[in-house]
């Protein structure tokens, strides 16, 4: 009779080990649902079990409905639920518990010692008959026939396990050279920016320095030359602006050349100007300005705001010089307080703590009298203030007036680092 089954077994090794394959593959991730990889073995196996023994309760249909119940732990206890479905095998004749229990054995808890011993187990309760007195040691031709069955019928889930694992362990191994190739990638991307922020850094020094250099000369000579007190004066302080220009030049390549253009490192070599060194802006501008600061001490917030409101007032002054020279400016520096309108009234006379700070830069329209320099522009300035205000949380407007003038408004978060 269990030759005869084995051969019937035999014939149902592909959908049996095709079944086992879906259940292995939903333990990775993306896989079918759990309750549904775990759930369908089992029906089959129970299907097998009533297939084969019929639905009369006995001791065949109980230990083959037991196989099949312990698949739903095949996954935690491998070894221990293919040694539960062997009597399923040895007792009931069924085959997919035990060759579903085998493929997860192989699969998740590869072992070729155990794997050789279960394997082993597996062609035994194939081969033997239940009861074992029904083996008929003459019958060579049809004992052959049922071992080359048990044989096949254990190599198979075997074979189907290790392929399923090796295929996740491929996997894993693609995903990992995936990820060093990234970081390879990225590392070489770092590699070329450092390379061409030290070129940038050389074109930098060795030509704009050496132009700012020559006009420092060039005004150190007329300020020795001259006789004339306004014109001494004009040549000390375009002296002085140039001095200032190769000391943030100098800081600037700096930045260039620190190792990965890092933010701590951007922070310690940029140069940190604050409100405090508005007035001198605003005097060697050149033009004719109106400064309202209207900061209470200990307000103006951090230093990563103080230099942006620098920068937005130092950038608005070179506008009005390229775009509306002989025009009358008013820059406003005032503190942002909870329920203070945009133009700075209402609030409640200051005692509220400011919340932040807004700075005002606004001029008239051109002097038509008035020579235009022809400074080069590249009209980025305002997109980069914006960008700046809105790193720090805070907004820029910038826009035409109703006069024919100009106006820049930026609002800065007090605690904006």
């Amino acid at each position: 009779m269990k030759g005869a089954g084995g051969f019937a077994g035999f014939a149902g090794v592909p959908g049996s080990s095709g079944n086992p394959g879906s259940t292995g593959s939903p333990g990775r991730p993306g896989g079918l649902r759990p309750a549904v990889s775990l759930a369908v073995p089992v029906l089959l196996s129970m299907v097998d079990a009533f297939l084969v023994n019929g639905l009369d309760m006995g001791l065949e249909l109980g230990v083959s409905l037991v196989a099949a119940a312990a698949l739903l732990l095949r996954r935690r206890l491998p070894l221990t639920v293919f040694l539960i479905t062997l009597p399923g095998l040895y007792i009931g004749y069924i085959w997919f518990a035990p060759m579903i229990a085998l493929f997860t054995l192989a699969a998740f808890r590869a072992g070729r010692v155990r794997l050789g011993v279960c394997a082993v187990l597996l062609i035994a309760a194939h081969f033997f008959p239940y009861p074992l007195s029904d083996l008929d040691p003459g019958a060579h031709r049809e004992n052959i026939q049922v071992l080359i069955d048990a044989t096949v019928t254990s190599a198979a889930p075997i074979a189907l396990g290790l392929l399923v694992r090796t295929r996740r362990e491929l996997a894993a191994r693609v995903a990992d050279l995936t990820h060093s190739l990234r970081r390879e990638d990225r590392l070489i991307a770092e590699r070329v920016l450092a390379t061409e922020r030290a070129r940038l850094a050389r074109e930098m020094h060795d030509v704009v320095a050496h132009q700012v250099s020559l006009i420092s000369l060039q005004a150190g000579a007329v300020q020795v030359s001259t006789g004339e007190e306004a014109v001494r004066e004009s040549a000390r302080t375009i002296r002085e602006l140039s001095v200032r220009t190769l000391e943030e030049l100098r800081h600037m390549v700096g930045i260039l050349r620190a190792a990965g253009g890092g933010t701590a490192d951007a922070r310690e070599l940029a140069p940190q100007p604050d409100l405090a060194e508005l007035p001198r802006l605003i005097e060697m501008s050149a033009l004719d300005v109106d400064y309202e600061h209207e900061v209470p001490d200990g307000a103006c917030g951090t230093k990563a705001v103080e230099r942006a409101a620098f920068r937005t007032v130092q950038e608005a002054l070179t506008n009005v010089r390229k775009h509306a020279p002989g025009a009358r400016v008013r820059i406003r520096v005032a503190a942002v307080r909870d329920g203070q309108a945009a133009d700075g009234e209402g609030g409640d006379g200051g005692l509220e703590k400011p919340r932040g700070l807004r700075v005002e830069v606004r001029n008239g329209p051109p002097d038509a009298s008035a020579p235009a320099p022809a400074l080069p522009g590249g009209g980025h300035g305002l997109v980069g203030l914006r960008e700046r205000a809105q790193s720090l949380g805070g907004l820029l407007e910038a826009g035409h007036t109703a006069d024919g003038g100009f106006l820049v408004r930026a609002e800065f978060p007090g605690g904006a680092g």
